[in-house]
C-alpha cells in the first residue's frame, strides 16, 4: 500500500471517529428529553444525516413533537410543525400568491410563504389530511423545492420531514398513496412506553424541572458530515446483498421466498436499494467503520421496506405482518450467492 493511500485511508477513519463521537453525543442530548425511545431517536438521526425523511406510527401522546423539538434544537435548525386535519389545503402548507399594493399605490401579487419553508418540518397526523393536501409534500420531500405559478423556490438545506401518523384503523384516516410512502426513507413503529419509562417521563415532566439538551451542531457542520457518507466504502458484494433484499421482496423474482410469492402482490422499489445504502453507510460511520458491513444492510431492514411492500388478497386476509415478514425474508437471505 502506498504512502498517498495509507494517508487517505487515515484520514477517513479520523473522520470516521469525529462522525461516531458526533452521532453519539446526538443520540445523548436528545436522549435527555425522549424517555425509553432509543431505537426512534437512532432512525430519526440516520435520516436526517443520510438527507432521507421519517414516517413515524404510533397513538397520540408518544413524545414525537417533542423528538422534533429536541432535534432542532440540538442540531440548531429552524422548526415548523403543521397539524394535519381534513379541510387543510395545499396551499395552507406551501404558501399562495395574495394582492398587495407597492409603495406607488399598484397592485401586484406578492408570494406569502407557509410553514413548509423550514429545515425541520413535523407533518403530524399526516393521514388524517385528504390525498390533495399529503401530495403537496412530494415535490418538496424528493427535490428539496416549492413550485408556485410556475416559479421554483428552493429550500434551505438541511431540510427534513417527519410526519406522524395514527394507526390507519383508527377512524377519520386516508392512508397515503405509495408513490408518497416511497418518500420516506423510514418508516418506524413507535411502541407505547413501559411502566419503568411512563414513571420517567412523568418524573422528568411534572416533579422535577425538565431538562434542556445542549447545542452541537448547525446547518454547515451537518453538510459537512454529510458529505463525509459519499466517502463510506461499499464493496460489490455489500451493494448487490442490498440490491437481493429489495428483489426478495418481489413474488416474482428468484429470490423470493415462499411466504413472499404466496402474500406480497408487489415489492419494494429501486429507492429501497439505495435507501438501505444510505442508511447503512451512517450506520457504518456511527461505529466508526469506513466501510459498510453485511449486518449495516440488515439493521435497517425493516425500516426502509416495511412501507414499500404491497400484501395481496390472501395476505390482508390472513393478517401478515409486514415487519415480520420483511425480518424473514432477510435473514434467510444467504451474504453471498455460491
Amino acid at each position: 500500500m502506498s504512502s498517498t493511500t495509507t494517508d487517505v485511508a487515515q484520514v477517513l477513519q479520523e473522520e470516521a471517529d469525529q462522525f461516531k463521537d458526533t452521532f453519539a453525543r446526538a443520540r445523548d442530548e436528545i436522549g435527555k428529553v425522549i424517555v425509553g425511545q432509543r431505537e426512534v431517536v437512532e432512525a430519526t438521526l440516520v435520516a436526517m444525516f443520510c438527507g432521507g425523511n421519517v414516517l413515524l406510527e404510533g397513538v397520540p401522546g408518544l413524545g414525537k413533537t417533542e423528538l422534533v423539538k429536541a432535534l432542532s434544537h440540538v442540531l440548531e435548525l429552524d422548526f415548523r410543525r403543521i397539524q394535519f386535519t381534513p379541510d387543510l389545503m395545499p396551499a395552507d402548507i406551501i404558501g399562495t400568491n395574495i394582492m398587495n399594493t407597492d409603495e406607488t399605490g399598484n397592485y401586484r401579487f406578492e408570494f406569502r410563504q407557509g410553514p413548509i419553508f423550514t429545515q425541520l418540518l413535523l407533518a403530524d397526523e399526516i393521514n388524517r389530511a385528504t390525498p390533495k393536501t399529503q401530495s403537496a409534500l412530494l415535490e418538496t420531500m424528493q427535490e428539496g423545492t416549492v413550485t408556485v405559478s410556475g416559479t421554483q423556490y428552493v429550500l434551505k438545506q438541511p431540510f427534513f420531514v417527519m410526519a406522524t401518523q395514527n394507526p390507519i384503523e383508527q377512524e377519520g384516516t386516508f392512508p397515503l398513496p405509495e408513490a408518497q410512502l416511497d418518500r420516506f426513507l423510514f418508516k418506524v413503529d413507535v411502541p407505547f412506553l413501559n411502566r419503568v419509562d411512563m414513571n420517567e417521563v412523568v418524573n422528568r415532566t411534572i416533579l422535577r424541572q425538565s431538562v434542556k439538551p445542549d447545542k452541537l451542531l448547525d446547518s454547515e457542520k451537518i453538510m459537512h458530515l454529510r458529505g463525509v457518507l459519499s466517502k463510506v466504502v461499499v464493496a460489490d458484494p455489500i451493494r448487490d446483498y442490498a440490491v437481493r433484499a429489495v428483489l426478495a421482496t418481489h413474488p416474482g423474482t428468484d429470490f423470493a421466498g415462499e411466504q413472499v410469492r404466496r402474500f406480497v402482490r408487489w415489492g419494494a422499489s429501486p429507492r429501497a436499494a439505495q435507501s438501505l445504502i444510505k442508511a447503512a453507510r451512517v450506520r457504518a460511520l456511527a461505529e466508526g467503520r469506513a466501510h459498510v458491513a453485511f449486518e449495516d444492510i440488515r439493521y435497517f431492514a425493516g425500516n426502509v421496506l416495511r412501507h414499500r411492500v404491497l400484501l395481496n388478497y390472501d395476505g390482508q386476509a390472513e393478517n401478515i405482518n409486514v415487519g415480520e415478514l420483511i425480518e424473514q425474508t432477510v435473514a434467510e437471505l444467504p451474504e453471498e450467492l455460491t
